[in-house]
């Protein structure tokens, strides 16, 4: 066998272990949002935390970046979203959930500095920060709409999932639902960028519902309205569970 006929066989033996590895390779999960989704709290817990037990981490990554405090406008600022999109590989999925931190008025207080402009629409302001530094602070759905343009790029599957319920009743004594404002945001995104969307606001809600508001605060809310305990994370974490599995998404496959 002469010496390029051996480079050739070479380089075919190294094209297939090298095909071999990209396809034993783990994809991640990726979860990106607030504290309802990683709190390090030892009292409140996110749910993000728990999803891993539900899956086959022998054949699945999760990897929680989500970050307590954070709403979308901030969670880019801060550079985030930059660490989370260099980590993607073809493959990888992507959990979106956030909504919580984003509902005040967009401005530099201490109060507005993590608000949005409401809506999904491609408006936006500018606010100055002083000594020539500004801020372009856009919509909740266009935060949402580029996190998704950027993860689908790297060939990333993303999902969108409504914010959890707080623990919050009406005067008819039912779960304050998010469907007429953030929870309906990210699923008109999640349709307009042809990806799934997971109710987990509904979900939730619905099992809050079953359970009734006395039981629910004893049982998952130890003290504010919006963060659970290591319970109330592992039912929602569930509540994700239950929405991947009604859509059949392919990361249902990986579950226990």
């Amino acid at each position: 066998m002469n010496r390029k006929a051996i480079k050739i066989g070479l380089a075919v033996v190294l094209g297939v272990v090298l095909l071999s590895f990209g396809l034993q390779r783990k994809p991640t999960i990726y979860l990106i949002g607030d504290s309802t989704v990683r709190n390090s709290n030892d009292q409140y817990w996110g749910w993000g935390t728990l999803l891993s037990s539900f899956l086959d981490t022998a054949r699945i990554n999760v990897a929680n970046h989500a970050m307590a405090g954070r709403s979308t406008r901030t969670f880019v600022k801060e550079g985030r979203w930059a660490r989370v999109d260099s980590l993607f590989k073809p493959g990888d999925y992507l959990l979106i959930q956030f909504g919580h931190n984003e509902g005040s008025k967009p401005d530099t207080s201490r109060q507005g500095y993590r608000g949005v402009l409401r809506g999904i629409g491609q408006d936006s302001i500018v606010l100055d920060w002083g000594k020539g530094k500004t801020e372009v602070v856009r919509t909740y759905g266009e935060n949402l709409r580029r996190f998704i343009i950027d993860a689908k790029s790297k060939g990333v599957r993303p999902v969108i999932l409504s914010m959890i319920p707080r623990n919050q009743w009406d005067a008819d004594g039912n779960v304050k639902r998010a469907d007429q404002d953030f929870g309906l945001w990210a699923k008109q995104i999640a349709e307009e960028q042809g990806i799934p969307f997971v109710d987990l606001n509904r979900i939730t809600a619905d099992k809050y519902q079953q359970i009734g508001p006395e039981e629910v605060k004893s049982r998952y809310f130890p003290g504010d309205h919006t963060h659970t305990n290591k319970a109330g994370a592992e039912l929602n974490a569930a509540s994700v569970v239950d929405g991947l599995k009604a859509i059949n998404h392919p990361i249902s496959k990986y579950l226990n």
